[in-house]
């Protein structure tokens, strides 16, 4: 049976427990619901995240969720610049920005709710939809009611595909293979010369990134932190996805597979590839990893993200490709406008069809934007100057990558900046 909860009371059931979930559950404490975050993952989520772009309202959104704001939130650069084949710059960009940690944003917002509401190994199993309230059924037998329902679950959300099980992740056709060093395993010229860059290149049909961001304590004394490599690389949809995705036992991981079980063929055409394409300086941290993530790059793009009493943030709703870079900062986006509408509208039904207008356009732009960031990677083009009616040039890429998106900027097909 659901669990009773008194009339006067106002509950949330908050499904994932990752940032989006979390930057919720803190906004919803704080306005006096009694929240209960529920977790599928058994074990911490803390040490599953890398880098990540940090951006001003980032800060303001973790101050106004009651959250500790880390010190530092992340390695100041000044800008970004671009290299050549060579390892020669061709471009730069001035930009002030935190590169920070996505590990030391969870915790601090997870320090900030109340843990005994946290609760690890609760998968959903189903949703009963009712007017005022709906409840979340659990593997575990477990029902609980709620004025409010959150999915906040990530890109595959087990809260949408009860409400829009026609809304899929679309992969783009390529993966991040990512790896994080420590720069005390660096070498003295790298650290002085590179490290501390925030730095694009781009082989045949790829973008290579490489950043510093803070260490596995947050540290960012040179020395302590990490140097963060990124490769947006090239692989087919079909067969060849499937076969970087099966196992050395055969079994074959839906939408991703743990580093460990990654087989060592894969592993050695990439490092092949790496020697033949990536400039030299790149090649010492890329093999000093030793051990690499690889992320298939997919999208989602809902048509709603408010549902009468249930709704959908952060990666649930909205999945925008990586080379956008504002992940962390639009589920807070969107939990900071789910709360504020549930303060303004008399009812949750009136306040989640204000969330859904205020944040659709948002998510939509986020999408387009980073579709279009991929496309010459998607179809296999040179570089992302091949095709002038992608108007995208190596200064606009170093530009608009990891910040903010400008909606003018992000319709596919519209040149940005073009002039020279």
């Amino acid at each position: 049976m659901p669990t009773h909860i008194s009339p006067c009371s106002r509950r949330a059931v908050v499904i994932g427990g990752s940032v989006a979930g979390l930057f919720i559950g803190n906004f919803l404490q704080r306005s006096g619901w009694e929240v209960g975050i529920y977790e599928r993952s058994r074990e911490s989520l803390a040490t599953r995240g890398l880098g990540i772009a940090s951006h001003g309202e980032l800060e303001e959104l973790l101050i106004a969720a009651g959250a500790r704001v880390p010190s530092p939130l992340g390695i100041e650069v000044t800008g970004r610049c671009a290299v050549d084949r060579h390892g020669e710059i061709i471009a730069r960009y001035d930009y002030p920005q935190q590169l920070a940690s996505w590990t030391s944003v969870f915790r601090s917002l997870s320090a900030a709710f109340a843990h005994e509401k946290y609760r690890n190994g609760w998968e959903l199993a189903g949703i009963d939809l009712g007017e005022e309230r709906s409840t979340a059924h659990f593997t575990n037998g477990e029902a609980i009611e709620a004025d409010l329902i959150v999915g906040a679950d990530g890109f595959r959300s087990s809260v949408r595909a009860v409400l829009a099980p026609h809304i899929q992740p679309r992969y783009g056709g390529y993966v991040a293979w990512r790896a994080a060093i420590k720069e005390s395993d660096l070498s003295n010229d790298f650290r002085a010369e590179t490290a501390s860059q925030f730095c694009f290149c781009f082989p045949k049909a790829s973008e290579f990134i490489g950043y510093p961001v803070p260490g596995d304590d947050g540290s960012a004394e040179l020395g302590r932190r990490r140097y963060n490599c990124l490769w947006y690389y090239p692989v087919a949809p079909g067969a060849e996805l499937t076969d970087l995705l099966t196992d050395a036992e055969g079994v074959v991981h839906q939408y991703s597979i743990p580093p460990h079980l990654v087989r060592p063929e894969h592993i050695e055409r990439l490092q092949a590839d790496a020697r033949a394409k990536l400039p030299k300086k790149f090649l010492e941290p890329f093999f000093a990893a030793g051990r690499y993530l690889v992320q298939p790059i997919y999208d989602v793009e809902s048509e709603r993200i408010g549902f009468g009493n249930v709704a959908l943030i952060g990666d649930a709703g909205f999945v925008a490709r990586p080379h956008v870079g504002v992940g962390v900062l639009k589920a807070g986006q969107d939990a900071f406008a789910l709360a504020q509408c549930l303060e303004r509208e008399a009812s949750v039904a009136e306040a989640l069809a204000c969330y859904d207008t205020e944040r659709l356009a948002e998510g939509r732009a986020s999408v387009a934007a980073g579709r279009r960031l991929g496309a010459f990677i998607e179809r296999g083009l040179d570089g992302p100057w091949a095709d002038p009616e992608l108007g995208l040039r190596v200064e606009d890429i170093i530009r608009v990558s990891g910040r903010p998106v400008i909606r003018s900027d992000a319709i596919v097909g519209a040149p940005m900046n073009r002039s020279g």
